[in-house]
């Protein structure tokens, strides 16, 4: 990995940082080590998220025989989404929690930044996904719990966004 990669990679998960609050929007961000990675190697991560927010003691009591779907569930829990919806969804995730609208994680201006850096960083070609159904507005829950996914990447990078929220 070169240095401009180095700081690249340092940036976007910075920026995730900056969209995660504690117990409730869970963040990933990194490089993909296959090559060619594909929507089943993002599902992976995605997997790798979902198991360490069941980790988290505010949701182990939850989910506490919690298992990750396998990657091919995840995969078909997810509907593509277009990149220029892709800041504004995850400054939602990173504000507005699924249960309680009039509730705020994080400040919508501060989220947005971070958002919009995000995304820029995996740029315009970047492939964005969901577990929501844009046309219907339906989610594909990956947990026992309301939740809501977010995962983009260029094809070398990733970034996951993942709200938790209990009823």
């Amino acid at each position: 990995m070169t240095a401009s990669e180095d700081v690249h990679l340092a940036e976007l998960r910075g920026r995730m940082e900056e969209l995660a609050t504690p117990s409730r929007v869970f963040v990933a961000a990194g490089r993909f080590t296959e090559q060619d990675p594909d929507l089943p190697e993002l599902a992976v991560r995605i997997r790798a998220l979902l198991a360490e927010a069941a980790k988290d003691q505010a949701w182990r009591r939850f989910l506490p025989a919690y298992v990750p779907p396998p990657v091919p569930g995840i995969c078909a829990a997810l509907e593509p989404l277009e990149a220029a919806e892709a800041a504004p969804f995850l400054t939602t995730l990173a504000t507005v929690d699924l249960v309680w609208p009039s509730h705020r994680h994080r400040p919508a201006g501060a989220a947005a930044r971070a958002a919009d850096r995000v995304v820029a960083l995996l740029g315009p070609e970047g492939s964005w996904w969901t577990n929501h159904d844009a046309s219907c507005g339906a989610v594909n829950g990956l947990t026992p719990l309301f939740d809501s996914l977010l995962a983009g990447t260029d094809g070398r990078h990733y970034a996951v966004a993942l709200q938790i929220a209990d009823d």
